[in-house]
């Protein structure tokens, strides 16, 4: 290998080794806890592809990505039907209260022996009765008169089917942060495209002016060596953002069910806005009151509350009325009618202590509801209280990453300056626009942090859906 050829392949690996060290130091925090889905797989990440792909390229907003992923998004869909599941057990439930009417026609050939039961029969009588016929055509009703127990489960089902719509609510604001984040991660990645493309032209006008400065006889040829390498170092970097870009537009259309093969791009550039002054405590109220999750949870203590009394209620005594009328006879033609009505009274006496088991079944669920329901109460508090915090750091990280950003341009200029000036090398110039790219990440990761945090605000306060326009606008 060529001398000169074996220095461009080290110097550009050495540059391409401290790029993504810059990178790796810049990179974005972790998401809020709000808003992670917990692994690639969740169906909240998956989408229903509908429609055909439209010719040329879909203007895509953040509005028409949430809309989107509230029609489309796999977590909706399936929490869609869990509300129906809920509304089927209460209608089954209530089904045992409701009159119960039959109609049935019957015609059966009978042959009976009665000195098989013991009828000895009168003189002159066979014992051989048939064969005959018999049609009966009836209508049965039955119906529970009073059944406590039952009563109480009708009421705790209308419970369960409020928690599945309230959990509904809490999808849908959770589809609503996953929109944000996957809309927010796509535009923080065109940034990074915008912000290598300026490095790399910056990088191609260090390198013309190398060369030039080098047929004048005023610099060396490792002046235009090292020129190149960061070049190279500058397309890389493009090439990386292009890709990253690429894939988070495909996270975005999987979550909002695009159709499959569909160009779209993006419309809303999403620019930091700091967020109108917020109290702490008013936040955590407007949460216990607006969030889904609690709501729903609210829900299910009172339907096991419920249970638990029905299950106690089974020792009560329960009245039932049955009754039926129809034609009976031999033939349709000589069938006569026929009814009855009866009122049954049931008073459990002792049941093998399956009422005792029901009920301490009943009211180890409720413990367990009524748990669920104070951790959430202080989860709601932590994850309300950590969207603060990470609020103020990404207010505080962007104020700095600005000025930031400022400065390390100011360095470009002067660096570039120097160097046409033959007042220093190169090696100015390559380390400022290392600077700048660090710079550039740290305010795009910034801004980005800063939405994110904004997202993550309304969805711990339950106000994702009705309210994320307002806060990534900075109003709440």
């Amino acid at each position: 290998m060529k001398p000169g050829l074996a220095c461009l392949t080290f110097m550009a690996a050495l540059c391409a080794s401290e790029s993504a060290q810059a990178q790796t130091s810049a990179a974005p925090q972790q998401i809020p806890a709000a808003i992670s889905t917990a692994g690639t797989q969740s169906p909240l990440n998956g989408g229903l592809p509908f429609g055909s792909p439209t010719a040329g390229i879909l203007p895509l907003s953040i509005r028409d990505a949430v809309g989107r992923g509230l029609r489309h998004n796999l977590g909706v869909a399936l929490s869609r039907q869990n509300v129906r599941s809920a509304e089927s057990l209460r209608l089954r439930s209530l089904g045992s209260l409701l009159p119960h009417i039959t109609v049935q026609t019957s015609e059966a050939v009978h042959q009976v022996n009665l000195a098989a039961v013991g009828f000895s029969g009168f003189p002159g009588v066979h014992p051989i009765v048939g064969p005959f016929s018999v049609f009966d055509v009836r209508a049965l009703y039955s119906q529970s008169l009073l059944n406590l127990s039952e009563i109480d489960e009708v009421h705790a089902g209308t419970e369960n089917l409020k928690a599945a719509a309230q959990s509904d609510k809490n999808t849908r604001d959770l589809v609503v942060l996953i929109c944000l984040q996957l809309y927010m991660q796509a535009v923080a990645a065109n940034s990074r495209i915008e912000a290598a493309r300026t490095q790399l032209r910056t990088a191609e006008t260090l390198y013309e002016l190398a060369q030039n400065r080098k047929t004048a006889g005023f610099a060396a040829g490792i002046e235009v060596l090292r020129a190149q390498v960061q070049l190279q170092a500058q397309q890389q970097r493009l090439m990386v953002a292009d890709n990253e870009f690429a894939k988070s537009k495909l996270s975005l259309a999987q979550a909002i069910g695009l159709p499959i093969g569909q160009e779209f791009q993006l419309t809303d550039s999403i620019p930091y806005a700091p967020l109108d002054a917020l109290g702490l405590e008013d936040a955590v109220q407007e949460g216990l009151r607006s969030r889904g999750d609690y709501q729903s949870q609210l829900s299910r203590v009172k339907a096991a509350e419920l249970s638990r009394r029905a299950a106690s209620r089974q020792r009560m005594p329960s009245l039932d009325l049955s009754a039926n009328y129809g034609d009976i006879g031999q033939r349709p033609t000589s069938s006569h009618g026929s009814f009855a009505v009866a009122v049954s009274l049931r008073i459990p006496v002792f049941q093998g202590r399956e009422i005792e088991a029901r009920i301490l079944e009943a009211d180890a669920q409720l413990e367990q509801q009524k748990a669920f329901l104070e951790s959430l109460r202080a989860r709601i508090h932590y994850e309300i209280r950590t969207a603060f915090l990470d609020l103020k750091s990404a207010e505080d990280r962007v104020r700095v990453a600005r000025s930031s950003l400022d400065l390390a341009n100011e360095q470009v200029v002067q660096a570039q300056d120097r160097f046409a000036a033959g007042v220093a090398s190169n090696i100015e110039v390559v380390q400022a626009q290392d600077a700048l790219a660090v710079a550039d990440e740290n305010y795009i990761s910034s801004v980005y942090a800063h939405n994110l945090a904004k997202a993550a605000l309304a969805g711990a306060m339950g106000v994702a859906e009705i309210g994320y326009e307002g806060f990534l606008q900075g109003r709440r």
